[in-house]
């Protein structure tokens, strides 16, 4: 870019870049489009890579790059799992993976057909100090059979088919790592595979064969990716783990995927409420965290759990509950009061929480949680909570 580019760049980049956009009659000298694309995507690794916007000189890819690729959350935890002498990320994109998983490693292999991304990432590489990282541009189903055999590959499918929408059916994402499988394990030990947390969990190890673990990560209890872990020497039950990233610090909790069923469910509401994190209710609730804290779910579909003791560091929310109550009009009229304001969800209920919200007359907001839901005798209820 050329110098006065730069400058812009530096004097403008905590500026609206649709206000910026507009005004690139006012800066002739300025590559306005170029200028954008930087500044945006400082400022979106500024909240979602921090580490990256800290260094000068990084080169920022097109909106759709910078909003596919991982966090430095979620890339430090993909990385807390893999190490070795060498491993290969077939699918390079913008670097992020790549740049965090390398670290564990003593030679890794960046593989993108797209060959400006390649040079983006062979540009901030070497701010990075990742020297020990090969360039490879191309396609990774034509680069795999020439790859030394390595200790780790990473994939990261794309999840747009050819006219830009999303997908999220792995046959339907490149490359389809299914078919790819047996190629795949023949070059690592070891393979990882990021996918979409929309994906279903038993279909995608089914497909994907020689599944060793699930990873169900969110942050700030929002789903964000499904990791697979697939591995030749794969036997045995398929471990879970769901973690949850808050500020840093990840909470988690394993089970094998097959839990057995929960044993009973509570015949009431507790003095508590539980509501578990969102890496979780994804992996399906399975019957060992009922067990591991002493709490019973409300129904085999609430994702709701109780307990009269307090079930101390539970992973998610907890509430203490204040009342319950059907949905006759005087037991409502008990439950609430004048009631005006409360944070209403609903599990495992007919009504969405628009429908009931307009129903009893409430806005969001407030000291006040509501849960709707179905116990499990059938019994449809409203639980009043405040946070424990």
């Amino acid at each position: 870019m050329e110098q006065e580019t730069l400058k812009f760049i530096a004097e403008h980049r905590n500026d609206d870049v649709r206000t910026l956009a507009l005004q690139a009659a006012r800066y002739p000298g300025v590559d306005m489009r170029e200028a954008v694309t930087q500044i945006e995507g400082w400022q979106h690794a500024s909240t979602k890579l921090p580490e990256w916007a800290a260094v000068e000189g990084i080169v920022y890819p097109p909106r759709i790059s910078m909003e596919q690729c991982s966090s430095s959350a979620t890339a430090l935890y993909k990385a807390s799992l893999m190490k070795g002498d060498t491993f290969a990320d077939l699918t390079g994109g913008f670097g992020i993976d790549c740049s965090y998983i390398s670290r564990n490693f003593s030679k890794g292999h960046y593989i993108e057909r797209n060959e400006n991304l390649c040079s983006v990432a062979a540009h901030n590489f070497a701010l990075l100090g990742l020297g020990h990282i090969e360039i490879i541009n191309g396609n990774s189903e034509q680069v795999l059979p020439t790859l030394p055999p390595c200790d780790w590959i990473f994939l990261d499918p794309a999840r747009r088919d050819g006219a830009g929408k999303k997908v999220v059916a792995l046959a339907d994402c490149e490359p389809d790592v299914a078919a790819l499988r047996e190629q795949l394990l023949q070059k690592a030990r070891r393979v990882m595979v990021k996918c979409s947390p929309m994906l279903d969990i038993t279909a995608a190890c089914r497909q994907l064969g020689c599944v060793s673990e699930v990873h169900t990560v969110a942050v700030n209890n929002e789903c964000k990716e499904l990791l697979f872990i697939l591995d030749s020497e794969a036997a045995g039950a398929i471990r879970v783990c769901c973690v949850n990233i808050v500020n840093g610090s990840a909470q988690t909790f394993a089970f094998p995927m097959d839990d057995a069923p929960e044993a009973g469910y509570a015949p009431e509401v507790g003095a508590y409420l539980y509501e578990p994190n969102a890496a979780i209710q994804k992996a399906g609730c399975p019957s060992s965290l009922a067990t591991s804290y002493g709490v019973q779910k409300l129904h085999r579909n609430s994702n709701l759990y109780t307990s009269d003791a307090l079930a101390a560091q539970f992973p998610g929310r907890t509430f203490k509950v204040t009342g319950v109550a059907g949905f006759s009009k005087n037991e409502l009229k008990m439950l609430l009061g004048d009631l005006k304001r409360a944070n209403l969800t609903v599990r495992n209920f007919p009504d969405t929480v628009q429908q009931l919200r307009k129903r009893l007359k409430l806005s969001e907001g407030g000291d006040v949680y509501l849960f709707a839901t179905t116990l499990a005798d059938g019994r449809k209820v409203l639980v009043r909570c405040e946070k424990g």
